[in-house]
């Protein structure tokens, strides 16, 4: 098994096939124990047939007592021994699956440790928990074929070996009649495929959506759009069951076939070897036999059907993870240093200049649009945004890491105390955290918490409110005290007098710093230097708060409707 420090590999990321494949090579001697076990145990299920057949001729027909004990010893002890290879077969496929189960796991959690801020960003948090929660399994399973998968075809060979001895006609009609059976099969397993890939896909667009309605239900309790999501939720979980239907009657019909099928060649294949026994061309103990081996067909052909299943959804599971597994994080091309004094960003895309030392707002209809332009500005996408007259993207990584910082309002929060929550790898001292507390509005949060700053926070601050979440975001960041602060809607789920307050202590925080924040709130808005109204991402006008209200209709429609809120009321705090 895996360690659980043990460098798991580079995958090979050609294919689902391929990665299924390199599972299977990475722990190549107990794939070929599987393998050797798994053939082993089914043909001594074909040799019983064999033993009993001679126990019928050459001692229950004849009378011979001494020779019956003997084949029936010999039956009993290849019976005890193939008992001891089947638990032998299991556990070892046990671990096989147990040990892709778990090289996958560490890719995927490794891959997403080396994508950092940029995951979400690539992926959605959907497609993360469909790989975790139905992929890896999924391609864990997939891997039965290297045991009875192989065991099944060597035990076909063996069993039409042993037919051409007791009649070449039966021999034949198996050797044609099984291939068949699988080639039936097929392309079912195809359609399966198509199907299945479908479904993940929307099962992963669903998850998403339980993770937005989960972590923002307050938020949109507030802002009335808990039932616009519902409802798209709703028409998703519609779409899903539709596609899981569809995934169910393939599979239905993948099982029954590779029940049904075998069976009635069984029926077919004994009755002609009964017609056989009744003209006196083979021996009752033949006629036995027949039946035995073509009984004990009816597994593997079982399993190749089943492995056909399995090997379909794990080829769908694992272009999965191969897509995940091919996010490359940004890579790191800069060579130049930052500007060492402090400089305006400039995104050409959208036109947003940002002065050195002011806060600045975006605002616009769609928080997408914000949100690139921050993306940009913090270079977690490709651009040709500048800083100074410096590309953004020929500095080097660390040094736009280290001074420039984007706080995403939905920004993770990992477990422990809130000290150590919001100084990270820093040891700030408690003056410090108080200012940044007092910042953020936060004095509330901290004076109710029963141990102070030693309180322990859940992961992801679930024993705190939306509102509480937030103002814990911003006082990290205020902490952090980075020269450029870009920060997304920082106050979207307080309620106005916190906002107000918010608005009015960021700017003094943050007096001489550059800080960029995205928002639509006139208690905000009223406190930046410069605001650019965004339309289709592009800037569209810019000035102060005062000046764009007078000036711009489109602008004065977007804050109107934070401007006519009654003061007090809002998402909570």
């Amino acid at each position: 098994m895996i360690d659980a420090y043990e460098d798991p590999g580079t995958p090979d990321l050609r294919g689902g096939g391929r990665y299924l494949w390199w599972l299977v090579c990475r722990q190549r001697g107990r794939s070929i124990a599987g393998a050797l076990l798994g053939s082993g145990w089914m043909v001594l299920l074909a040799v019983s047939p064999y033993l009993l057949a001679r126990a019928v001729d050459g001692g229950l027909e004849p009378g011979d007592f001494a020779v019956l004990a003997g084949w029936t010893a010999a039956l009993f002890g290849v019976g005890v021994f193939n008992a001891w290879l089947s638990v032998m077969r299991h556990r070892t496929m046990t671990r096989v699956r147990l040990d892709a189960n778990f090289r996958t796991v560490k890719l995927v959690v490794g891959h997403a440790t080396r994508l950092g801020a940029a995951l979400p960003r690539r992926v959605g948090a959907g497609e993360v928990v469909t790989i975790g929660v139905g992929d890896v399994q999924t391609i864990a399973t997939a891997l039965t074929v290297v045991g009875p998968g192989v065991g099944a075809v060597v035990a076909y060979l063996v069993v039409a070996g042993l037919l051409v001895a007791v009649s070449p006609l039966i021999a034949a009609v198996v050797l044609l009649g099984i291939p068949v059976i699988v080639v039936l099969v097929g392309p079912l397993l195809a359609r399966l495929q198509g199907a299945e890939g479908e479904y993940r896909d929307r099962q992963g667009v669903l998850t998403a959506r339980i993770s937005d309605l989960a972590g923002g239900l307050r938020v949109l309790n507030g802002l009335g759009g808990k039932d616009l999501v519902a409802d798209a939720f709703r028409r998703d979980s519609r779409r899903l069951l539709r596609q899981g239907y569809r995934v169910g009657a393939v599979t239905s019909w993948v099982q029954a076939l590779g029940v049904g099928l075998p069976t009635v060649f069984l029926a077919v294949v004994t009755w002609l070897a009964a017609r056989l026994a009744a003209r006196g061309d083979i021996t009752v103990g033949e006629l036995v036999s027949v039946y035995g081996y073509v009984a004990v067909l009816v597994l593997p052909v079982g399993f190749w059907v089943e492995c056909g299943y399995q090997i379909s959804r794990g080829v769908v599971a694992a272009r999965r993870v191969v897509r995940f597994l091919s996010l490359a994080p940004m890579a790191d091309t800069g060579t130049l240093d930052a500007p060492a004094e402090p400089s305006a960003l400039h995104d050409p895309v959208s036109g947003v200049r940002v002065r050195p030392g002011l806060l600045t707002a975006l605002a616009c209809a769609r928080p997408a649009d914000a949100v690139a332009v921050v993306d940009r500005l913090g270079r977690y996408l490709p651009s040709t945004a500048t800083w100074g007259r410096v590309p953004l993207a020929d500095i080097r990584l660390a040094q736009v890491r280290e001074r420039i910082l984007v706080a995403d309002h939905e920004a993770d929060l990992f477990g422990g105390s809130f000290r150590d929550l919001v100084g990270g790898r820093r040891d700030p001292a408690d003056a410090d955290i108080e200012r940044a507390v007092r910042a953020a509005v936060a004095e509330d949060i901290v004076q109710g918490l029963p141990d102070g700053l030693d309180t322990v926070i859940d992961a992801q601050g679930r024993n705190l409110s939306g509102g509480q979440r937030q103002r814990v975001r911003l006082v990290r960041a205020l902490l952090a005290d980075p020269e450029v602060l870009l920060a997304v809607e920082p106050t979207s789920a307080l309620d106005a007098h916190t906002e107000a307050g918010v608005a009015r202590r960021l700017r003094d925080a943050r007096a001489g710093r550059t800080t960029v924040v995205t928002t639509t709130s006139p208690l905000v808005l009223d406190h930046a230097d410069t605001v650019h109204f965004l339309v289709d991402g592009k800037v569209a006008a810019t000035g102060t708060h005062a000046r764009l209200l007078a000036t711009e209709p489109g602008y004065r429609a977007l804050v109107a409707r934070d401007a006519d809120e009654p003061a007090g009321e809002g998402v909570g705090r």
